[in-house]
């Protein structure tokens, strides 16, 4: 996410309080006339307030209310009676609490902005006239690109020349690096090795793996959410109370300064900046944690949540299967077709290529050097090892070929061809989040949830076997992704909803869901479906979140209805002529300190954040 200028909010902020201060100077300080000393206060409501009052009406046109209806009758009645510095104190409360706003927002997506800075202003494109450096939004399928030591990859493509490693991490959320060599596909944002590596670019820059992480940012800039939903259902009662009070105490008094008075205090600042500055800092503590909240308004609700539906692989499981079982086939030594496995696994980035490489290293079998490495979607994955043609393929893949294969059973497999014939049958098993049963557990006592679903587009066999394990009495089976999404609207419209997943095939769900919630990166068509985003994907983290949503409600409420109840003393004391305009434009000051330091203990991590 770009620096960009400062919002109009703040601006006008900082308009606001610059006329405040050079009216107190030139009034106090250098003992100008009335006139001199009210002009900057006039110049900040006029060029300040009046597009502030502009967007309050507009908001009203379309039947939008909220706590800055009576900020905005304020200023006019200010304005309108000449009490400009009361008037200038209303703006800069209201343009105050507009830049937290959208400050908050901005903050929401700060830990994936940092994603940005990753990615390279400059590629290194190879051609007949040697190798230029270009722009990497000029770089096309087709061109070849060096990417040096240490550098970002600007764009996705085959590496073509050289042997190396690229730390792909920003994907997969782990300190893991895969190795490179010529047919290996390479991702925009890895970051590059000791060694360089030519590439043929597969795709433009504007679509590439890391361009839509990007796009996740550039839509959450665009497509700001409301952050003042709480406040908002405060201020559907207590804005039409102000009013008649306000309305009362002028017309019984025959006094338009008790009117102004009382609209004055009333204004409720406690809700135009000290929940916003909750968020902010519920965000900001949930972003120290790895936790990115991209819809502010997930804080609120998710502590309300009483349905808790969640995926399987990835979510309740490590998303990291362990090969358990392998059957050589008849007169092939199974070490060798390990090796033969592993020889091409260390170039793939499949959740099993690791499993085979572990199973390898345990085995003291180093992988062997392997060329022509190829790995097309639905084909396998296939290259020469000592001069041996070796694939790794699914069951379909194999079946094509006209192979005799064993009985299908639970689990995950993969076979092993050697010159094409099979070598050896891979059996793995998707190990539970050791996390997952003690969360689980924990979640009706400690958070008040009622069920716990698992819903996933496995077998019924593989989920229950799973919902066994983890302690899941309810299983939804065998779904695909539009019958997830039908579930999840079902359960939705019965109350609060929470849905977690990490696969590309939950972003539906997660934006049917009330709260939806992704586990890791590795799907960025997920984060962006998604309202929060544990960039970890460890199901423990789902628990620090639902503590920090649910204590930074405590806290705007504190703050929001004690500064209320306090404005209601002073309005009582205004409407009984105890209280002039000026002096209860001041009060309110003070109601908003305490109101906003409160505020800022959502910022500050209670020990401990999980309690499970």
């Amino acid at each position: 996410m770009s620096k960009s200028r400062p919002s109009r909010e703040a601006s006008v902020a900082g308009l606001a309080a610059a006329a405040i201060a050079l009216h107190l100077i030139a009034r106090f300080a250098l003992g100008a006339g009335e006139a001199a000393a009210r002009a900057p206060l006039v110049a900040a409501v006029a060029l300040g307030g009046v597009p502030l009052l502009a967007g309050v009406l507009r908001r009203l046109r379309e039947r939008e209310t909220g706590a800055d209806l009576l900020a905005a009758i304020g200023i006019a009645a200010s304005a309108a009676m000449g009490e400009w510095l009361v008037a200038a104190i209303l703006v800069l409360m209201l343009s105050g609490g507009g830049a937290l706003e959208r400050f908050a927002a901005a903050r929401a997506s700060s830990a994936l902005a940092a994603l940005a800075k990753r990615m390279p202003r400059i590629a290194h494109r190879r051609g007949p006239d040697g190798t230029l450096d270009v722009d990497p939004a000029d770089l096309v399928p087709g061109d070849v690109v060096v990417v040096y030591p240490h550098e970002a990859c600007p764009v996705d493509g085959t590496v073509l020349e050289g042997h190396g490693r690229m730390d792909e991490s920003y994907l997969t959320g782990e300190p893991f690096q895969i190795a490179k060599a010529p047919g290996s596909a390479a991702l925009s944002g890895a970051i590059n090795g000791e060694t360089a590596l030519v590439l043929a670019a597969t795709r433009r820059a504007t679509d590439s793996r890391y361009a839509a992480i990007m796009r996740v940012l550039e839509h959450a800039e665009r497509d700001r959410p409301r952050i003042r939903r709480m406040s908002d259902k405060l201020a559907a009662w207590y804005v039409p109370l102000t009013l008649l009070l306000a309305l009362a105490a002028g017309l019984l008094s025959r006094d338009a300064n008790r009117f102004l008075a009382v609209l004055v205090v009333a204004t409720p600042c406690p809700l135009i900046l000290a929940v916003p500055v909750a968020v902010i800092g519920a965000v900001s503590l949930a972003a120290s944690r790895g936790i990115v909240v991209r819809v502010p308004a997930v804080l609120e609700r998710i502590a309300r949540c009483r349905t808790v539906i969640l995926d399987k692989t990835g979510t309740l499981t490590l998303g990291r299967p362990a090969l358990t079982e392998l059957s050589a086939a008849p007169g092939t030594d199974g070490s060798e077709a390990l090796r033969l496995a592993a020889a091409l696994e260390q170039y793939s980035r499949h959740p099993l290529a690791r499993a085979i490489l572990a199973a390898a290293r345990e085995a003291k079998i180093p992988p062997a050097a392997a060329a022509e490495i190829s790995e097309k979607p639905g084909e396998g994955l296939r290259g020469t090892v000592d001069g041996r043609s070796v694939r790794i393929v699914g069951r379909a893949a194999a079946g094509a070929l006209g192979l005799s294969l064993p009985p299908q059973r639970p689990g995950l497999e993969c076979f092993v061809l050697a010159d094409g014939a099979l070598a050896a049958t891979l059996r793995f098993h998707d190990a539970p989040h050791p996390h997952s049963r003690p969360f689980l557990s924990h979640l009706s006592p400690a958070h008040g949830v009622r069920r716990i679903v698992l819903l996933s587009g496995d077998r019924e066999a593989e989920a229950r076997y799973l919902a066994e394990q983890v302690g899941i009495s309810e299983v939804a089976a065998g779904k695909t992704p539009e019958e997830k999404v039908a579930f999840v609207r079902a359960e939705t419209a019965r109350g609060e909803t929470l849905f977690a997943g990490d696969g590309i095939n939950d972003a539906p769900a997660l934006l049917a869901a009330g709260v939806g919630v992704a586990l890791g990166t590795n799907s960025d068509v997920t984060t962006e479906a998604a309202g929060a985003v544990i960039l970890a994907p460890d199901i423990g983290k789902l628990d620090e979140l639902i503590h920090i949503g649910r204590r930074m409600r405590a806290i705007a409420l504190q703050s929001a209805v004690g500064g209320m109840l306090a404005s209601a003393v002073g309005m009582l004391a205004a409407a009984c002529g105890l209280l002039p305009p000026l002096e209860g434009a001041i009060l309110q000051e003070a109601i908003d300190l305490v109101a906003i330091l409160n505020a800022l203990r959502a910022a500050f991590p209670p020990r401990p954040l999980s309690d499970f």
